[in-house]
């Protein structure tokens, strides 16, 4: 814009601003009012935002306000009205007019914005600009909160917006034409940035806590900072280069010298020895022309390969709408010096800033106090820092902000947000394509990141990147979404580069996932299945078999003398007369029946009675309840008229007149994933599109690029043998251009795949005469599989539940109608599973056999060929059937299965919970546990019963070495049968049957010593003890109450409990019972199983809890060891028996008592705690006999106060500690007289104590 065509009042306005005098800018007495009218003049300018293009094209900003704040800056007031309007001046184009303009004129003057902003940018880049800029904010940030007004925060504000909106301005791409290395507008904004210190105080206010309110304005800065450059190139600026980067240019330069050879032999051997003046003129034999003759050639020979048929044609133009979405600007490598400068602002922002600023922006973002699309910002830092930090010398701890599973869930959220938006909003697609593209490369980063933490050599962060990945591999939307964005790409809204990053993160993904099962024998994630059911349309009266009115007749009948709410048999709003719907009451009654709902329908007949009492049409006012119910059965068997149906094609308002309705449930499950399985879900055509259209820039992809496409057809091709998916023809004509390319040696692993698939289509052609015409067509693995391995025949393949019909030859035909003759007078069960291994053709189905037999009409239906199922529905009971169960009942209840034998003789089948309700109504039995099958042990098996005629000492005596377990005779062991209420079925019964008897012995393998428990209630374990059971009668109710069967973690909520949690002692206890360890790392509670049923949970319950006076019965107890305990324990319990026998015989005096206490003691050592409760209970009435002091019952406290602490601590130790036996004590004073004698017994037993006190410490510990 011409500066002479400005508005005359803004030319004033400008001109009272002042005037520069060589380098001193001399400010107006009127300068503040007219920077103030200014201002004023931009809040009011027009559409095409003219008054902004005149202030550019008068230079206002360059010549006036930046003198002005450089060297005013001590007048507040005016340095503050500049800073306005330079923030003004400087907003981008796109905020100033919302979008790119589509008018010509209107996006003439966009353009002529964006290039006053270029002049704008080249101006601040100015050392002295940004010196005053970070003076001033510097000032400000000194002030403390209770000092700072409210101007001054509006004034740090403005200065972080001017710096953004400064840093955001575009280069001009033809006014700046640098190469690499040299410094660009841009650059010389960022070293003005650094020289002036402005650096600095954008990491402060990145860290410092009292500023968090400009986060998100500080992330914009940094982010505009690094829009040039890629941490790659930050990493390695200023170092020399490595090995392994030499070796890589050195590959890339080969390759261009062999390209650039083979291009120079090519042309040498296409030029002929000696120049000829005359082209010539040739026939090519075998290639028609648009005629019937062959094509005539009038060029050399040497460009014939060139030739096609397309040369002289016209280029089609292609649609807008089908433009491949172009990429964004390629990135600069800018000068050494600002590489350097912006490498230590990354190392000191990662140190001291990046998990700071970066939750903070999170939790803006998920609290929206942020603006539209400032998660942008989050995405870029998160994927360049984290790739810096991954480059300079992983530090996991510098990224642990973003580090999670939340960073995971809120990129895959904005992920779909993304492309929804995309598909929704068609004018803005490109838009969201470009963000969808900043969270793809956030996501892949996140990858790489976890996938670094992996390999590292601390312990701790492996293990919490196998905790990352146990997660996002557990979750179906983290696992699918590569596979959902590969089958959604679209190259009209989504650029190559976007290609470029999702198959790389496919390929990432899949190496860790493949990693990560080879490492696990089953890996369980989740699964979520939606079903879609459809209800149906009810059939009238007339689709309806008599036979099916009658039965729907007998299941209402019972229900329609109980009448419980009166229904309207109109509809008052319909604008159909009253007298009109009696018609349609009549059906509604009868629709009401066919649905089973007899009450209802007895309801409406009644209303309907009261609404048309003339004529009788729904019977008279007298009506009696017999007459009532056969009027209903003639209403339901009646043929009453109804409306026709809609026309097909009409929208029907209401949803219950719809002939189908979808219904979607999602249903949530775990199963054990198979790597296999999800490589299958690859092998679709839409997934191997995007990647032969990223092969086809074979030449400009990297290396690894080029890599991660020929894997993932390796793993289709080879792994899965679905190399048929690539025999297509543009395939070909790819893998073609490969093998002839002249630096084809740089593509060893491209060539080596192309020549593989190659092979193998011509190895299939020779077999398949149409794999050529299949070239033609992309293939599903359906028609793959069928290329490769045979096309089936019409009729052949039909498995059961396809739409297609399966075709019968009539001598198939003819086969099935005399086998059905044949067996349809045997009785057998099933009469089609009998036909079904008869027919030649044993691939018929079930469903396929049924039907043939319809529509031959051997049968009338379907129903009289359904499976019967096993078991009976029979819920009532007959007076014949009770009386007969009665007599059973006498007959069998003295055996020893008084149920089974009732159900083998009972006329009725039943189930055997129906039996046992039965019996329980008839008072028959009181409880269930008579019903229980009682089993008796062989009285000729060996056991307690062969000693019942010896002394305890001939037992001992003639103890075997290996005791049997079978109890004595006459014992009987009560099996309990856990049966299950509702079954009604006989296979049901067959598949529970083993969870049953799992079940009967659950108790038994957890077997539980009740001293053992006591136990732990003297050692101060009882709190920890009643939490357990509380939590497992808590966890019964609930499964009764609920009928859900799911693992309950228990949760310790207070300190003495979780001590108790990490003690060996109780995690034993917990197994025993049968509590579940933690899995793996994604647990961390043990778990109530889910297999353990309410009666098993209260069972475990009652262990826990043992009787009061369960250490008093102690020696009772004893005479009866239990079936669980071994052959050890039995052992020991008899040597404590003879023991305490000997005991209570009385004694010669108390010096004699006095010895056989000391010796008893020493005895205890190897027993049990069992056996060594009965021995003390034994020596405490001993000592209250024989009227020893006080002092003996402070020895057996004592004594076992440290006996219960060695226990406690995992040592059994049972000898009696020598400091308790003190000169003083009078139990010592009695055994003094033979203490020489028994000392000498002692040094000679001490070695063998010993040697018992470590058995006993190595068996605890192996428990």
């Amino acid at each position: 814009m011409d500066l002479y065509v400005m508005n005359c009042e803004l030319l004033a306005t400008c001109s009272a601003l002042g005037y520069l005098e060589g380098d001193t800018y001399h400010k107006e007495p009127d300068c503040l009012e007219s920077v103030k009218d200014l201002i004023r003049y931009l809040r009011h300018e027009d559409d095409t935002r003219d008054t902004r293009q005149q202030l550019g094209a008068g230079q206002i900003l360059q010549n006036d306000l930046l003198p002005i704040i450089t060297q005013h800056s001590q007048d507040k007031s005016l340095f503050d009205a500049c800073i306005r309007l330079m923030v003004n001046l400087t907003q981008p184009a796109l905020l100033c007019f919302g979008k790119v303009p589509d008018d010509p004129t209107v996006r003439h003057h966009f353009l002529e914005v964006v290039s006053y902003l270029q002049a704008y940018k080249e101006a601040f880049a100015n050392e002295k600009v940004f010196g005053v800029l970070s003076e001033t904010l510097y000032t400000l940030l000194q002030l403390d909160w209770e000092q700072r007004q409210e101007e001054d925060n509006l004034l740090i504000e403005r200065i972080l917006l001017l710096v953004r909106n400064v840093l955001h301005v575009p280069a001009d791409p033809y006014e700046e034409k640098n190469v690499d290395d040299d410094a660009s507008v841009h650059d010389k904004l960022l070293w003005a940035i650094h020289m002036s210190g402005l650096d600095d105080l954008i990491k402060f206010l990145a860290s410092a806590q009292s500023e968090q309110q400009w986060s998100m304005h500080v992330l914009e800065v940094i982010s505009l900072m690094f829009r040039d450059q890629t941490p790659e190139l930050l990493v390695s600026a200023g170092q020399a280069r490595s090995a392994q980067e030499k070796q890589r240019d050195a590959q890339e330069l080969e390759a261009l010298r062999q390209k650039e050879q083979a291009e120079k032999r090519s042309r040498t051997l296409q030029r002929g020895t000696r120049h000829s003046r005359f082209g010539g003129s040739y026939v090519v034999q075998g290639l028609k022309s648009i005629g019937e003759k062959d094509v005539i050639y009038h060029r050399g020979l040497h460009n014939f390969k060139n030739y096609t048929h397309d040369e002289g044609k016209a280029v089609r133009r292609v649609p807008k709408r089908k433009l491949h979405a172009r990429d964004s600007e390629g990135k600069r490598r800018s000068a050494l010096n600002v590489r350097l400068f912006l490498r230590e602002f990354c190392m000191d922002f990662l140190e001291n800033c990046y998990n700071r600023l970066m939750y903070l922006v999170k939790e803006g973002l998920i609290r929206e106090q942020a603006q539209q699309h400032d998660e942008t910002y989050y995405l870029w830092a998160l994927s360049f820092f984290m790739a810096f930090n991954r480059g300079n010398g992983f530090r996991a701890d510098l990224v642990s902000e973003t580090m999670s599973i939340r960073a995971f869930h809120f990129i895959e959220r904005n992920i779909t947000n993304y492309y929804e938006m995309m598909l929704n909003d068609r004018k803005e697609a490109s838009s969201w394509s470009r963000r969808m593209h900043l969270a793809l490369k956030a996501y892949q980063e996140l990858l790489l990141t976890v996938n670094e933490m992996d390999r590292s050599r601390d312990e701790d962060i492996r293990q919490s990147a196998n905790v990352i990945k146990s997660n996002i591999f557990y979750l179906m939307e983290y696992r699918e979404i590569f596979l959902t964005l590969l089958r959604k790409f679209d190259e009209t809204k989504q650029p190559r580069t976007f290609l470029r990053d999702l198959v790389e993160s496919t390929h990432l993904f899949l190496r860790m996932l493949e990693r990560f099962c080879k490492g696990r024998n089953n890996l369980v994630v989740q699964r979520v299945k939606r079903k879609k059911s459809k209800g149906r349309k009810n059939p009238t009266a007339a689709e309806t078999t008599p036979e099916e009115l009658e039965e729907t007749w007998r299941a209402v009948a019972e229900e329609l003398r109980a009448l419980t709410e009166r229904a309207v048999p109109f509809d008052a709003a319909s604008e159909t007369p009253l007298e009109e719907q009696r018609t349609e009451a009549m059906v509604r009654v009868q629709d009401t029946l066919l649905n089973r709902r007899g009450p209802e329908a007895l309801g409406l007949l009644r209303a309907a009675r009261e609404v048309w009492p003339e004529g009788d049409v729904f019977g008279s006012a007298d009506v009696e309840p017999e007459e009532e119910l056969e009027l209903l059965k003639q209403i339901l068997i009646a043929n009453l008229p109804r409306p026709p149906p809609p026309e097909p094609g009409m929208e029907e308002e209401d949803g219950e007149l719809e002939e189908e309705e979808e219904l979607e449930s999602v249903r949530v499950s775990e199963t054990e994933f198979n790597f296999l399985d999800f490589i299958k879900r690859f092998a679709n055509p839409n997934v191997v599109r995007p990647y032969l259209l990223l092969l086809r820039s074979y030449s400009q992809n990297s290396p690894h690029t080029n890599h991660c496409i020929t894997r993932m057809l390796h793993r289709l091709a080879v792994d899965l043998k679905m190399d048929a998916l690539l025999f297509q023809l543009s395939v070909f004509c790819l893998f073609n251009k490969i093998l002839g390319d002249p630096a084809a040696t740089a593509y060893k692993e491209l060539v080596t795949f192309a020549k593989f698939v190659l092979n193998r289509f011509f190895a299939l052609a020779a077999k398949n005469n149409k794999a050529f015409v299949e070239l033609l067509f992309w293939k599903s693995v359906g028609a793959a599989r069928e290329m490769t391995e045979g096309y089936s025949k019409p009729g052949e393949g039909c498995v059961e539940g396809s739409n297609k019909k399966a075709k019968w030859t009539p001598e198939e035909e003819d086969e099935l109608r005399t086998l059905y003759e044949e067996h349809r007078d045997s009785e057998v069960p099933d009469i089609v599973e009998t036909l079904l291994p008869l027919l030649s053709n044993t691939t018929r189905t079930r469903r396929q056999v049924v039907a043939q037999l319809v529509a031959m009409g051997l049968v009338d239906s379907v129903k009289e060929l359904k499976k019967q199922r096993k078991g009976t529905r029979i819920v009532l009971w007959t007076e014949e059937q009770e009386e007969e169960l009665q007599m059973l009942f006498e007959e069998f209840r003295d055996s020893d299965d008084v149920l089974g034998n009732i159900l083998k003789k009972v006329t009725a089948k039943r189930s055997r919970a129906r039996m046992v309700e039965k019996l329980l109504s008839m008072g028959l039995v009181s409880d269930r546990r008579e019903l229980h099958k009682k089993r008796r042990r062989n009285p000729n098996a060996p056991g307690k019963s062969a000693a019942m005629g010896m002394t305890e000492e001939e037992f001992l005596a003639h103890l075997p070495g290996g005791l049997t377990e079978e109890p004595m005779e006459g014992e009987e062991e009560v099996e309990e049968d856990e049966e299950d209420e509702e079954e009604s079925e006989g296979e049901e019964r067959e598949r529970q049957a083993p969870a049953a008897r799992g079940r009967k012995s659950w108790m038994a393998e957890r077997e539980i010593d009740k001293w053992s428990l006591k136990l732990y209630f003297v050692t101060g374990m009882s709190g920890p003890l009643l939490w357990l059971q509380n939590c497992l009668n808590r966890t019964a109710d609930h499964r009764e109450e609920e009928g859900l069967f799911q693992p309950v973690p228990i949760v310790p909520l207070t300190e003495e409990n979780e001590d108790a949690m990490e003690k060996k002692s109780f995690q034993r206890l917990l197994r025993k019972i049968g509590v579940r360890a933690p899995a793996d790392e994604q647990e961390s509670f043990w778990r109530i199983p889910a297999q353990m049923r309410p009666s098993q949970l209260r069972g475990a319950a009652e262990v826990l809890s043992p009787s009061q006076d369960a250490l008093a019965a102690g020696a009772e107890e004893s005479e009866q060891p239990t079936p669980g305990n071994s052959h050890e324990q039995r052992t020991q319990a008899l040597r404590a028996l003879l023991l305490a026998r000997k005991m209570k015989q009385p004694s010669a005096s108390a010096e004699h008592t006095g010895q056989q206490i000391r010796h008893w003691l020493s005895e205890m050592a190897p027993y049990s705690l069992y056996s060594a409760l009965v021995l003390i209970r034994t020596l405490c009435v001993l000592v209250q006999r024989s009227a020893l002091y006080i002092s003996c019952y402070l020895l057996l406290s004592l004594y076992l106060l440290i006996f219960t602490t060695t226990f406690k601590h995992g040592a059994v130790l049972l000898t009696l500690p020598s400091p308790l036996l003190t000169e003083d004590s009078p139990l010592t004073m009695d055994l003094g007289a033979n203490g020489g004698a028994d000392s000498d017994r002692e040094a000679h037993s001490a070695p063998a104590k010993r040697k018992r006190q470590r058995v006993l410490i190595d068996d605890d510990e192996d428990d």
